[in-house]
C-alpha cells in the first residue's frame, strides 16, 4: 500500500449505516460530524446507492472535504474530512 493511499484511508471515527435508507446514512453522518473537531476524518459504511448522491452533495454544500469514496458489492465507503 502507497502512502498516498494509507492517508486516504486513515480515519478518527467510523459510522456503520449499512442497512439504513436514505436519508439516514447522511443524518447519522451529520450527527457524528457535529461531535468531531475540525480536520477530524469520518468513515461512513452505507449499502444504500443513493448515499452516493447525498454524500457527494453534502461535503460540496457544507464545504467538508470527500477525500475518497469505495463500491464493492453493494457497499459504499466514505472518507470525510470535517470543515
Amino acid at each position: 500500500m502507497t502512502d498516498t493511499a494509507s492517508r486516504a484511508e486513515a480515519f478518527d471515527v467510523e459510522l456503520d449505516a449499512s442497512g439504513l435508507n436514505c436519508p439516514l446514512p447522511l443524518l447519522k453522518a451529520k450527527l457524528e460530524l457535529n461531535r468531531l473537531p475540525s480536520g477530524a476524518v469520518l468513515k461512513v459504511i452505507a449499502t444504500d446507492a443513493g448515499s452516493q448522491r447525498d454524500f457527494r452533495a453534502f461535503a460540496q454544500l457544507a464545504g467538508h472535504q470527500l477525500l475518497r469514496e469505495e463500491v464493492e458489492d453493494g457497499v459504499f465507503r466514505y472518507w470525510l474530512r470535517k470543515a
